[in-house]
């Protein structure tokens, strides 16, 4: 089959104009006019609503998104999604560790309902982590031009 989804939703997700771009446009292909330019954010604070564990890491992956020119305001649901995504993973482990995996009821042993909390967090911060280009694959993906070497090319001369 081919590499183009036919349905929506499926398949590779576009790289968005701004990217092919920086990229130099490797696939030669027409590039989108009409793509949203949002406005894009110097600096941001973490929500007050939000724990000290999830405000912690907002403080800790807004200076790179920041950095790496990466965020805008509609992106900021997504940092929000991640940090709190990564609290809850945090205080279920601490469950988990003062509890074990299993916890014993009046009737019978069961999981610890923390274990799911756990594996949902750590699925929402991929997720969203993702988005964000908080993983190695994903940074690949957000990539500007490649950088030049100093070696420079010794057939140059012919």
């Amino acid at each position: 089959m081919g590499g183009i989804a036919t349905v929506p939703g499926r398949g590779r997700k576009p790289k968005p104009t701004k990217q092919k771009q920086l990229a130099g446009n490797p696939g030669k292909r027409a590039l989108n006019k009409n793509e949203p330019d949002f406005s894009r954010i110097t600096d941001v604070d973490p929500p007050e609503w939000m724990p000290e564990i999830a405000q912690k890491m907002w403080q800790t992956i807004i200076p790179d998104l920041l950095a790496n020119d990466i965020l805008t305001v509609p992106d900021l649901h997504n940092v929000e999604s991640f940090c709190m995504a990564y609290c809850r993973w945090r205080e279920a482990e601490q469950d988990i560790n003062e509890k074990g995996i299993t916890i014993t009821t009046e009737k019978t042993v069961i999981k610890n309902p923390a274990v799911t909390v756990v594996n949902e967090a750590k699925r929402q911060m991929v997720q969203f982590g993702s988005l964000l280009g908080l993983d190695p694959s994903s940074r690949q993906r957000l990539m500007g031009p490649k950088q030049s070497n100093d070696f420079g090319n010794p057939f140059d001369d012919f």
